[in-house]
């Protein structure tokens, strides 16, 4: 019996050291990937003339404009006790829109990231309290990028890298 717990015990700890050999950039990149999608997707339905899914191959680099049914989402569906629907719906379609690409390419990821779980509290607590699942994951990936940062591949490390370089 115990051959076989060291054998298990062996292999457990090179299957950890296996997984401890993934980089952070790597993580850190799919965390701002995905959750960038999220509210670039939501940020989408609230605006017309402006469209781009590179999955699904949709450009449509028109101006965009306040969708007609944003307004009505945020006064029937979201209501907001704070803002009244037709400040929160355009505010929250910039909002969709700047930080997710902010946080994509990596440039203030820490600050996006922070407006992100700011949203996404506020979804959390006013809009769909029930979801806190889905919120709570949302909250770990924007954590983790607020605490660790956005990793090698990002528009951040390569300015900091500049900074720190020694001047000739």
């Amino acid at each position: 019996m115990s051959v076989a717990r060291a054998g298990l015990t062996g292999l457990i700890r090179r299957v950890t050291d296996l997984m401890e050999l993934i980089p952070y950039w790597v993580v850190a990149f799919l965390g701002r990937f995905s959750i960038a999608a999220v509210f670039w997707k939501s940020g989408q339905t609230k605006v017309e003339g402006f469209a781009i899914d590179i999955f699904s191959g949709t450009f449509n680099l028109g101006i965009p404009r306040l969708s007609d049914t944003a307004v009505f989402l945020f006064k029937e569906e979201y209501k907001l006790p704070l803002l009244p629907p037709e400040v929160a719906a355009p505010l929250a379609a910039l909002a969709e829109h700047v930080l997710p690409v902010l946080l994509l390419v990596g440039l203030a990821s820490r600050f996006s990231a922070l407006g992100l779980l700011i949203m996404t509290a506020v979804i959390q607590i006013f809009v769909y309290p029930s979801a806190y699942p889905t919120h709570g994951t949302w909250a770990a990936i924007l954590l983790m990028i607020m605490v660790y940062g956005p990793g090698k591949l990002s528009v951040d490390q390569f300015l900091a890298s500049k900074e720190k370089a020694p001047k000739t």
